[in-house]
């Protein structure tokens, strides 16, 4: 059905709503709507994910299985690229990142394809054992349900933002039955403000999506792990934090090395595809616990079994007699988790790094309190520390300390822990962000050029168009042109600047009306004057597609009120000015205003 077609059958129910409902009653109808929708989209993923995982695990009989296993996910990331090139056009748009980007640069307009584009990816990805989590699709499948609720029900700019909003906070919502969490998540990492009056419906759109996937679905079955928490187990909180750190920044480095590895091979490139296959497929076979999302491995160490983790693995033959064996797999098993999700993604499949922070952390967490105990000088918890690792990976890898502090004490049922949560969170993240200041959803935008936490004005700047405010009616004089022609010149000119332009159209310099002003008055060198004698060198040149807050700061860094605007190799295109700029960015404050 046709965007036009639907709009013409809404029109009447549009018209009826804005006589009889307000506003906010109607922004909190379509929060409950989007929040259902995404409720049910995470449903329907994880049920899935989970039924066909299990079905394929149980197909294969046990001497084969760790080779089975590791054969799957090639199976799965070969459907995925399948699937994106013949069904989907071959644009996939993985992840958070392009969310961000939808949100900050083209108002909040996620494209419709993302409405199953990352339910399908994913699912043929995780299912067959790729090794990522669904949280990330799943929240993008959320922003579009969003989105695109908002785009056909013609909401203004500022609504459809949230809407967007509302549908990945539900997304996050409802794959752990955690609704703050899911606020939390899309305001730290999508939004990345929070204006009052979105609180609300973005906790209704949460609540919603819980009660359906609670309804439907039994969620992330975590238990209570704890009532209370040991006072002398402080210092150990914050070197925990410490750890994670270390993991989040190792986990950032290295997915953004893989992305930059496969960018070699854009789009659909099958060697990509073998190369990446075989090598998650090797590394699964080595540590069948990369195997997944890795969930089972994390109930594994909440229920205090850490040492059915080497069961399924090639070592399970020595585990006995040596408990430093765990302790190898569980650091290797770290250590590459970061690598499988980035070789998972990077070669065609789709998952998020949500998952994978969480299970690195409770890897992280457990290894971090086995070894304190083995070392016998004190002895804490370990399955509150699997706990706090999940934590503290989460908020440095993605940059959201309050989702990781929330969602860990929701899924947990532990609010007990609250206090040592926010010890490791803010820890992990603020030691993090000094080394990565960037997300790893937004390190690739910001390499891009994309400042995500720019505020409003920033993002108002960047949808005007350099290139319309370039002016082209100066008149550019050549170096060799005399005095006497440049005053000719003067006289018929309405501005009081001018380019001084090579032969190859390079920009040299300028000449102003003002300075050359001595030198007007000196007939007697009209002839023998040169403009090159005249000319200044030109001390700050913008290009035609610099973004204006930057142009902006020219202006006042240099005080100009104009600037020259050049090709990279210096080809002169006209000026722009100051006062432009600024009149185009009243005008659309205006439009913002009243959209």
């Amino acid at each position: 059905m046709h965007h036009h077609a639907v709009h013409r059958l809404l029109r009447p129910l549009l018209v009826w709503r804005a006589r009889h409902i307000s506003e906010r009653m109607y922004m909190l109808i379509l929060s409950i709507l989007v929040g259902g929708a995404a409720g049910l989209a995470a449903v329907l993923l994880k049920t899935c994910v989970r039924a066909q995982s299990q079905l394929l695990q149980s197909a294969v009989t046990e001497p084969n299985r760790v080779f089975a296993l590791s054969v799957y996910p090639i199976v799965g990331i070969t459907l995925t690229v399948l699937v994106t090139k013949y069904l989907l056009g071959g644009q996939l748009g993985r992840g958070i990142g392009p969310i961000i980007y939808n949100t900050a640069r083209e108002g909040s307009i996620v494209p419709r394809s993302k409405l199953y584009s990352q339910m399908i990816t994913a699912f043929l990805t995780v299912s067959f054992g790729g090794s990522a989590g669904t949280e990330a699709p799943i929240s993008v499948t959320g922003a579009a349900l969003g989105s695109n609720v908002g785009r056909v029900l013609h909401v203004d700019r500022r609504r459809r933002r949230l809407l967007t909003g509302c549908g990945a906070a539900a997304g996050v919502a409802a794959i752990f039955n955690s609704p703050i969490a899911g606020v939390l998540f899309a305001v730290e990492t999508i939004l990345l403000e929070l204006p009052a009056q979105y609180f609300i419906p973005l906790l209704i759109s949460s609540a919603t999506a819980t009660v359906i996937s609670k309804a439907l679905y039994a969620g992330q079955p975590f238990v209570l792990i704890t009532t209370s928490w040991p006072v002398d187990a402080v210092p150990f909180y914050v070197l925990l934090g410490l750890f994670t750190a270390f993991f989040s920044v190792y986990m950032i480095r290295t997915y953004h090395w893989f992305e930059h590895f496969f960018e070699r091979w854009p789009g659909l490139n099958w060697r990509k595809v073998l190369l990446g296959g075989l090598t998650l497929g090797g590394l699964i076979f080595l540590f069948p616990t990369l195997y997944g999302e890795g969930y089972n491995t994390v109930e594994l160490l909440l229920r205090g079994h850490p040492e059915h983790i080497t069961d399924a693995s090639i070592f399970s033959v020595y585990q006995d007699n040596n408990p430093w064996l765990l302790l190898v797999l569980v650091v290797f098993s770290m250590l590459l988790k970061v690598v499988a999700t980035s070789i998972t993604v990077g070669s065609g499949g789709n998952g998020g790094m949500f998952g994978s922070s969480l299970f690195t952390g409770a890897l992280a967490g457990f290894f971090f309190a086995r070894l304190i105990n083995l070392s016998g000088l004190i002895h804490i918890p370990e399955v509150h520390f699997v706990v706090l690792g999940m934590a503290g990976a989460l908020a440095g890898v993605i940059h959201a300390p309050l989702t990781a502090i929330f969602l860990i004490a929701e899924i947990t049922g532990g609010y007990a822990l609250f206090v040592p949560l926010m010890l490791v969170s803010s820890s992990s993240y603020l030691i993090t962000k000094y080394f990565e200041p960037y997300s790893v959803y937004t390190r690739k935008l910001t390499a891009r050029g994309v400042d995500v936490y720019a505020n409003r004005d920033r993002g108002l700047l960047a949808q005007l168009d350099p290139r319309q405010l370039l002016k082209t009616d100066f008149i550019p004089v050549r170096p060799s042109t005399t005095l006497g022609e440049l005053v000719d010149i003067f006289r018929h000119s309405s501005r009081d600047l001018f380019p001084v332009v090579a032969a190859g159209g390079r920009l040299l310099g300028v000449v102003s009306l003002n300075s050359v002003r001595d030198a007007l008055f000196d007939d007697a060198h009209y002839a023998t004057t040169h403009v090159r004698e005249l000319m200044k060198p030109v001390e700050a040149v913008v290009g035609p597609n610099d973004n204006l807050e930057h142009t902006l700061g020219l202006f006042d860094r240099h005080e100009f009120w104009a600037l020259p605007v050049c090709e990279e190799d210096g080809r002169y295109l006209g000026f722009i000015l100051k006062t432009d700029i600024l009149a185009r960015y009243r005008r659309q404050l205006i439009q913002e205003s009243e959209a």
